[in-house]
């Protein structure tokens, strides 16, 4: 088993990317803190793993507050002893639209919710994962790489977690602690659809799949794959890379 012994925290782990990765890491050997803002969500995930014989306890947690995401952490320590894994996966789309028409509660929300939380998670764990050199993965996405012409916030939020991640892995490499950050491409999630909203859903969806090269959408599984790989110690040499997982979209 790959992540054997390991103990992983996951955010947004009641749906898409996060629900997968969940699932996969408790296959591969880990310990699994399930962290969703929606509780029930989360309930389903450890339900899931628990049936196929994993391990996982759940954390309700809104990743945008100081106070939840530290006793996420404490709750990860407290009940399954250290902290190898901490995958930032959490994340809004937020609304659409000119920036210049945006509201600024908009504007903070998504930025608190995508960007913030980066920085409250690694803030809380980073203390602990000194002692187990540990893996710090982070969920941006294409667009922090290209520009968003329908959500500039969003694609804001991303553009930081990718320089936040770059400055981090510099600054915990001194401690053995390893920061990537992952940019999937299209994926099918219940983001992906608020992202293209329920009018002609399919057609856009059609529209957008026809713009990947490699012509289908990612799956929350094409993902987790990824982060996988960068919490197993087959990653054991790389730090501040941006894992770019978007059916070459990018390359372009």
């Amino acid at each position: 088993m790959r992540l054997g012994g390991k103990v992983a925290i996951v955010t947004g782990a009641g749906s898409g990317i996060g629900r997968a990765t969940s699932n996969l890491f408790a296959r591969e050997g880990a310990k699994v803190v399930v962290a969703d803002i929606e509780q029930s969500l989360g309930r389903e995930t450890v339900e899931e793993i628990s049936k196929n014989g994993g391990t996982a306890i759940q954390a309700v947690v809104d990743v945008s507050k100081a106070d939840e995401v530290r006793t996420m952490i404490k709750t990860c320590t407290t009940n399954l002893g250290k902290l190898d894994v901490l995958f930032n996966n959490a994340g809004i789309e937020g609304s659409g639209g000119s920036l210049w028409k945006m509201k600024e509660d908009d504007w903070n929300r998504v930025i608190d919710v995508n960007l913030k939380s980066v920085f409250l998670g690694c803030k809380y764990a980073i203390p602990h994962m000194k002692k187990t050199k540990g893996s710090i993965i982070n969920t941006a996405s294409e667009l922090g790489l290209v520009g968003s012409t329908s959500r500039p916030a969003y694609s804001a939020s991303k553009g930081g977690i990718i320089a936040l991640t770059r400055s981090l892995a510099l600054q915990c490499a001194p401690y053995g602690i390893r920061v990537n950050c992952i940019c999937p491409g299209a994926t099918e999630t219940p983001l992906l659809i608020r992202f293209v909203g329920e009018r002609q859903r399919q057609r856009k969806l059609r529209e957008v799949t026809r713009e990947i090269p490699l012509r289908r959408l990612g799956k929350p599984t094409d993902i987790a794959y990824a982060a996988l790989y960068l919490a197993s110690e087959e990653s054991s040499f790389v730090t501040g890379s941006v894992l770019v997982v978007d059916g070459g979209s990018t390359a372009r």
